[in-house]
């Protein structure tokens, strides 16, 4: 496995991963320390919905002390991304409305994992409403600005971005892009390769077409389990941008069920990882995962 690929998860703390991943009675440090057995990286995906602190940043640095190689990426606070009221509305550089204060709060927590040396990027996460427009270009400028001391990656949906030019533009920049897979409905950006900083990026969000809109249970969006077919694309790709990066993060974000954790897994041995992880509740759940796969030591 190429030593500047880290694979793992988005989150990792999920109600139906109680007993698939992790026992019921495991607090959120103890979670996090089980997945921390198993991968090289999460994606804090709670930073999304609001600024983390300090303090919460210190303690997920304890859980994860026992692996030397691990880092966070954190997803970036919605207000930086998504109009308040993105159900509602389009979002644009005239509908997204953070504040200083947001800047200030985001980059408290984000300054610790920092410091700590546990931050690998910032994934600014926009929804396929933002269109390649002038306007949102200025606002991406901006954002990279704003966030400037941190290796910034930005994921966007829309086939309006998928240019040379935005490539070139977002090179010049310093901006990371984040390769996605995700159901290829409408005008949704596809399937890639690029690398337009020191950082690569892929997120494999999974293709449940039936449930990628639903509104009952976005849960439900997450729904899905890659074959190894499916996964040995991304493994090419993974493999074509970590050779144009310091560093390549492949995170697996079909979590429902502990789905992205066998994902994450079956990726790390095509990739061609031996000493692979898992805890035996996951085995037996995915029996595949037997022979490949060794206990993880217990907590």
């Amino acid at each position: 496995m190429s030593p500047n690929i880290k694979v793992g998860v988005a989150g990792f703390s999920y109600p139906e991963w109680e007993g698939v991943v992790y026992p019921k009675a495991f607090k959120s440090a103890q979670r996090l320390a089980r997945v921390a057995q198993m991968f090289d990286v999460v994606e804090i995906n709670t930073s999304f919905y609001g600024p983390f602190r300090a303090a919460s940043a210190r303690e997920w640095c304890k859980a994860v002390a026992d692996n030397a190689e691990f880092l966070f990426t954190a997803k970036l606070y919605r207000a930086f991304t998504h109009s308040p009221v993105a159900v509602m509305e389009s979002t644009s550089a005239k509908t997204i409305r953070a504040t200083e204060k947001d800047v200030s709060d985001v980059k408290a927590g984000l300054h610790l994992l920092a410091e700590q040396s546990r931050l690998g990027a910032v994934l600014a996460q926009f929804p396929i409403s933002f269109h390649m427009t002038d306007e949102n270009r200025a606002y991406l400028e901006k954002l990279a600005t704003q966030f400037h001391e941190y290796p910034l990656v930005v994921e966007v949906r829309h086939a309006s971005w998928n240019t040379p030019e935005i490539l070139q533009w977002l090179a010049a920049l310093g901006v990371g892009l984040c390769n996605i897979d995700q159901p290829l409905l409408g005008r949704a950006i596809r399937p890639g390769d690029a690398a337009t900083s020191v950082v690569g990026y892929i997120r494999l969000h999974g293709r449940n077409y039936q449930n990628w809109f639903g509104e009952t249970n976005v849960r439900d969006r997450y729904d899905y389990l890659y074959s190894l077919a499916e996964l040995e694309t991304w493994k090419t790709r993974a493999e074509v941008v970590a050779k144009k990066t310091e560093v390549t993060f492949v995170v697996a974000n079909n979590h429902n069920f502990g789905k992205a954790a066998v994902n994450a897994l079956e990726l790390k041995q095509l990739l061609g990882e031996k000493d692979l992880r898992a805890p035996e509740s996951l085995i037996a759940q995915f029996p595949a995962l037997a022979k490949t796969t060794a206990p993880v030591d217990e907590i």
